[in-house]
C-alpha cells in the first residue's frame, strides 16, 4: 500500500523509490504553519510506520524559505462552527505542534531536513525533529517565542538541549539569538552547511548514503539513538506545553506583542 500523495492540502509529496520527499507547500506564507499543516504532518509521518518501502524522508519547504514558524494570521480549523469547541478538543488542538514534531522524531524511517532561507520558531522545531539537517550556510535559525511572551513549546526545549547542549540552548531560547547555519554547524544544530548552489547535492549525498546502507542495521541503530534521546526529556513537562502556551496567550503583554487585540 502506497501513500496517497493527493490527500494532503498543505503538503506536496513525491515518492522516489525508497525516498519520500515532503514539502511544506504554503510559499505565499513563507511556509508558516497552522493547525492544518501540523495535523497533516503528524498524520503523514505516523503513516510511515507501515510504509515499509520508504527508508528516508526529506522535509523541505517550497518557495523562498523552509518555514517562517507558526502563522500568526492563521484561522483555527474550528472557526465557523455553530457550537463551541469542547475543552478536550481545545486541548487537543493546543498540542498539534508537539504531536507533529513527535511524529517526525519517532517516524520509522530516517528523516532529513532540507533548510533554505530560514527556519524560525516552529520551523526550527520541525527541522530539529529530523535526524539530519542540511542547510544553506546563509540560512538562519531563530526562536523568537520568549521575546513574544510565549514559552518554547512542541517539546523543543529538551530536544534542543540534547542536540546542542544546555548552554547553547539558553542562547537560542532565552536571548533569541539569530544564527546562520554556518555558525550552527559546529554546535550540531546542522550536520552540513553548504553553499546555496550545493544544497540539493548535499542533501542527495546524505540520502544516498542512508538509503543504500543495510536497512535493518540502520533501523535498529536509529531505534537505539531515539531511545537515548528520550533520556534528555526525562522529567520534561512537554505533555502540557500546549497548556502553557494557552495560558501565555491570555497575558496582555503577549497579546500586545502578537497583535491580538480581539478574541483568540
Amino acid at each position: 500500500m502506497s501513500i496517497d500523495t493527493e490527500s494532503y492540502e498543505t503538503l506536496s509529496i513525491e515518492q522516489d523509490g525508497p525516498v519520500l520527499r515532503v514539502w511544506l507547500d504554503r510559499p505565499e506564507r513563507r511556509n508558516a504553519v497552522d493547525e492544518l499543516v501540523l495535523i497533516e504532518l503528524g498524520d503523514l509521518f505516523a503513516e510511515l510506520e507501515t510504509q515499509f518501502q520508504v527508508r528516508v524522508a526529506v522535509l523541505g519547504g517550497r518557495g523562498p524559505a523552509f518555514c517562517a514558524g507558526f502563522d500568526r494570521k492563521a484561522v483555527s480549523i474550528t472557526s465557523g462552527r455553530e457550537e463551541p469547541v469542547g475543552a478536550r478538543e481545545r486541548r487537543w488542538l493546543s498540542q498539534v505542534g508537539r504531536r507533529a514534531c513527535r511524529a517526525i522524531e519517532e517516524a520509522e524511517v530516517v528523516t532529513v531536513a532540507r533548510v533554505h532561507g530560514y527556519a524560525v520558531g516552529g520551523g526550527l522545531c520541525l527541522a530539529l525533529s529530523c535526524d539530519f539537517r542540511v542547510a544553506e550556510k546563509t540560512a538562519f535559525f531563530e526562536l523568537p517565542e520568549v521575546e513574544l511572551g510565549l514559552p518554547l513549546s512542541w517539546s523543543a526545549t529538551p530536544r534542543l538541549v540534547h542536540e546542542i547542549g544546555a548552554a547553547r540552548a539558553r542562547e537560542l531560547i532565552l536571548l533569541g539569538s539569530r544564527i546562520t547555519a554556518e555558525e550552527g554547524e559546529p554546535w550540531g544544530l546542522v550536520h552540513r552547511a553548504v553553499e546555496p548552489s550545493d544544497l540539493d547535492a548535499a542533501v542527495e549525498e546524505v540520502v544516498a548514503a542512508l538509503a543504500t546502507r543495510p536497512e535493518l542495521a540502520v533501523h535498529m541503530t536509529r531505534t537505539q539513538l531515539r531511545s537515548l534521546a528520550r533520556q534528555a526529556s526525562s522529567g520534561d513537562i512537554s505533555e502540557t506545553d500546549g497548556d502553557l502556551v494557552t495560558l501565555a496567550r491570555r497575558d496582555p503583554e503577549t497579546r500586545r506583542r502578537f497583535g491580538w487585540n480581539g478574541g483568540d
